[in-house]
């Protein structure tokens, strides 16, 4: 999976929790370099760079290979939110990787059983073309708004506002907002967190 993803470069939001910072100090408490990282997770010395600046948005993938070849779970790169109780708009901006995705995280970040985000996707905005798999038991994915894809191996399912969708995590996927003008609001659930 990991050997043949490269993506382009893609701007970091302002708002996003800065994670180069974690990845950089957990590859250098390992010993390793930026191209043992790179070479680990089929990505360019470069692009890691980058990554480890805050300069670049990883696709899923991407980020998910990164976090593997530092033997890091990839819900340990954000910080939880301030309370237990995460007031509407309150929820913390992650970079959890995709393409044209707002995600925020609903979930203490401490949590390992569990991790909760809503994904605000643009139109034709992705996971990547590249099927990825998490560290984790079941995905569970609510549509709240707009249309939604899932893509497990080679079957593509459709939901729509108020369609609800489990999976094995492990199982390799990407998903999509097919929809060329509307976004689409979902609720993730992953257990255990990745």
């Amino acid at each position: 999976m990991a050997g043949s993803i490269r993506r382009t470069a893609k701007q970091v939001s302002d708002k996003a929790i800065p994670i180069g910072g974690r990845l950089r100090a957990t590859r250098l408490a390992r010993g390793l370099t930026l191209g043992q990282v790179a070479a680990a997770a089929g990505l360019t010395e470069g692009f890691v760079s980058k990554l480890e600046r805050d300069h670049v948005s990883p696709s899923v993938a991407s980020l998910v290979a990164v976090c593997e070849a530092l033997g890091l779970r990839v819900g340990e790169l954000f910080e939880p939110p301030t309370s237990a109780i995460v007031r509407a708009g309150e929820g913390a901006m992650i970079n959890f990787g995709g393409i044209d995705a707002r995600e925020y995280l609903l979930s203490p970040g401490s949590q390992t059983h569990i991790e909760v985000l809503h994904s605000i996707v643009s139109p034709l905005g992705s996971g990547g073309e590249e099927l990825y798999a998490l560290d984790t038991e079941i995905e569970f994915v609510y549509v709240l708004k707009g249309q939604f894809e899932i893509v497990l191996g080679p079957t593509t399912h459709n939901l729509a506002t108020g369609d609800a969708m489990t999976f094995r995590g492990r199982e390799p996927h990407t998903w999509r907002n097919p929809s060329t003008s509307e976004p689409a609001e979902v609720l993730w659930v992953l257990s255990p967190a990745p």
